[in-house]
């Protein structure tokens, strides 16, 4: 039998049962459709975790307080875990380019009759170039600004326009708490890191935010390392060990009452927790394949024990045993591959319709779409068919031409 006349011979058959077909397919429709789904949605929040890191800059740096468990112990002791003294040290650094601590202070800062309750960094110059952050119009923090502790306010985007709807902020007073300080710049939009929304926040002196917090720690550091990222490591943490007291010759990071991190190393690390979590997430939607195949092999059993008399009288005929075994894999192949193409668009559009309804929310979201994993869910959507379809093919060549005649 020509491939051609097979390929007609199954379409008459599905065409038929257009209703059971359509029931039979609904399986490797859901499975594909689940598989284009996932691998979409993960794809996407990598796009969006890896390009808020990207956006520190490739050769960033970051110190966190805390660290394992024993670290942890260290401060609820009453130790501080990053100290200015431990930034004046790490500024000494050949492997460290440049140094800027971080000082978070809570209050609300008020213009007019505007109020907003905006993060506020106390920082300094070196921050903007550890984080490539620009500024939009006028001027960033300086080092005078720092030295004289100087009421200058440097605001993000979002915060600029709820304070400042219809006017220039620049030069304009505001106020935090009790405090007037004066907008020195606006910053370009930045988006969000970390998911947090860097566009909210406002930038002070340092020395400032001391001031007003009574702090004698840092809440993170950010630094820019030059050359090797493993000599700056090394070189960070043999310095802050030492500062601290710590004795930790196997390198055991529960014993650190910090963390460092780089750019690079959280790419990697994130690229690897969505790799695992997406084929995960996908190897549960294949499970949806494996129903839909059993679903494929008992419609084709019921198709072989309707159609005996026709597989009687096409043997009588001189088909061959082949010929039977191919018309029945044939016809649960395009069942399922009819399925996968259903199903492939069908993923695909609620991919793009929770793109759009993520995008109001986060504005970095993007839809990804996987081609290899659109391919290979089409794949296997067809070798399920050559599986489940097998065993109904076999008992359909298998038959007997004059039985199958007397079939009733």
């Amino acid at each position: 039998m020509r491939i051609r006349d097979t390929l007609r011979s199954a379409r008459e058959a599905l065409s038929a049962q257009k209703s059971r077909s359509l029931l039979t397919m609904l399986g490797i429709i859901i499975g594909v459709g689940s598989v284009v789904l996932m691998t979409s949605i993960g794809a996407s929040m990598e796009k969006l975790i890896l390009g808020q890191i990207s956006s520190l800059g490739s050769s960033s740096m970051v110190i966190f307080p805390g660290g394992g468990p024993q670290g942890q112990n260290r401060i609820r002791a009453g130790f501080d875990s990053l100290t200015f003294r431990d930034i004046e040290a790490l500024k000494k650094l050949r492997s460290i380019e440049s140094v800027a601590p971080i000082v978070f202070a809570e209050r609300v800062v008020t213009y007019d009759r505007e109020e907003t309750f905006p993060p506020i960094t106390g920082t300094t110059p070196h921050f903007f170039l550890n984080q490539s952050i620009s500024v939009d119009t006028g001027r960033l923090l300086s080092h005078e600004d720092i030295e004289n502790a100087a009421h200058v306010v440097v605001l993000g985007i979002d915060t600029a326009r709820e304070l400042f709807p219809v006017s220039d902020p620049i030069g304009k007073r505001i106020r935090i708490d009790d405090r007037a300080f004066t907008v020195i710049g606006v910053l370009r939009p930045i988006g969000s890191q970390f998911f947090q929304n860097f566009d909210e926040r406002i930038f002070i002196p340092i020395s400032v935010s001391k001031s007003m917090t009574g702090k004698r720690y840092v809440d993170y550091v950010t630094m820019r390392a030059v050359g090797s990222f493993d000599l700056a490591f090394s070189d960070v943490k043999w310095l802050l060990r030492k500062r601290h007291g710590i004795v930790n010759p196997d390198d055991d990071p529960d014993k650190d009452d910090f963390v460092v991190r780089s750019s690079e190393q959280a790419n990697d690390i994130l690229s690897s927790v969505s790799l695992g979590l997406t084929l995960f997430i996908t190897a549960i939607a294949g499970i949806s394949l494996v129903v839909g195949g059993i679903g494929i092999m008992n419609i084709m059993l019921v198709a072989v024990s309707e159609r005996t008399r026709e597989i009687g009288l096409r043997k009588a005929l001189g088909a061959r045993r082949r010929d039977v075994l191919f018309q029945f894999l044939v016809e649960a192949i395009v069942l399922t591959l009819i399925g996968g193409l259903i199903g492939l668009f069908g993923g695909t559009a609620c991919a793009l319709l929770i793109a759009a309804i993520m995008k109001k929310f986060l504005e970095s979201y993007v839809f990804a779409f996987s081609v290899q994993a659109s391919l290979v869910a089409l794949f296997i959507a067809a070798i399920t068919g050559l599986i489940f379809g097998m065993y109904p093919a076999r008992k359909a060549a298998s038959l007997h031409p004059i039985e199958s005649l007397r079939y009733e």
